[in-house]
């Protein structure tokens, strides 16, 4: 479980080019009725037809590069996004095939000049129909179980930021008990709010108290 970070960040980014690859292919060749426009024939490529998953492919891989140094929650809503995202894609596919000529109405528009739907479907003569809607609307399928999958198995992966982050804590922690304590009307009401008295100790020409001068200082009769 631990090592399965690495194959499901592989997998979704193969995810991601499945779909990318589905959005630059011919969906829909359109046949048109003779005389209706100067070619019988119209490609509607994914470009076209789903111009929203060439985003939706984007964010599904830079959502993947970016478990790869997430943390366990970040990791869980980037899976959730991931979800979202491979239901967009489906969801786009399935009403693209729906309504293939609503889907192709840019391309027959811009061979035929008419931009209203009505009219294009008047110069359609029939749709075949690829196999790439069903790659992308697979590709979407596989991008919500890779999601579920990450929510399921997370908690295994190990947190690549915990270390940095102890260290630099430590170091933080380090350099503020190393610095010295600056004397001033706040810092004594605080003093004084805790119970300490902020006149036990040596406050040096520079306004700073010196922790061992205050510590030599009550040792002495």
């Amino acid at each position: 479980m631990k090592r399965s970070r690495p194959i499901v960040v592989v997998a979704g980014l193969l995810v991601a080019g499945i779909i990318m690859l589905a959005w630059t292919q011919t969906w829909f060749t359109v046949d048109l009725h003779a005389g209706a426009a100067v070619t019988s024939t119209v490609d509607a490529d994914g470009a076209a037809v789903v111009p929203q998953y060439t985003a939706l492919a984007i964010a599904s891989l830079a959502l993947f590069l970016a478990m790869t140094i997430a943390g366990r929650v970040l990791r869980i809503v980037l899976a959730c996004v991931e979800i979202l995202l491979g239901l967009g894609v489906v969801v786009s596919g399935i009403t693209a095939l729906g309504d293939p000529v609503a889907a192709a109405k840019g391309a027959v528009g811009a061979v035929a000049g008419v931009s209203d739907l009505t009219a294009v479907r008047r110069v359609v003569s029939g749709v075949d129909v690829s196999l790439w809607p069903a790659v992308g609307i697979a590709g979407g399928v596989l991008a919500v179980l890779l999601g579920v999958v990450v929510i399921v198995v997370q908690r295994a992966w190990p947190g690549p930021s915990r270390k940095y982050g102890a260290a630099t804590a430590g170091a933080a922690a380090d350099a503020r008990a190393a610095a010295p304590v600056v004397r001033d009307a706040v810092v004594d009401w605080d003093d004084l709010s805790a119970g300490v008295d902020p006149t036990d100790g040596t406050v040096g020409s520079d306004g700073c108290r010196s922790t061992d001068d205050a510590g030599a200082e009550r040792g002495a009769p």
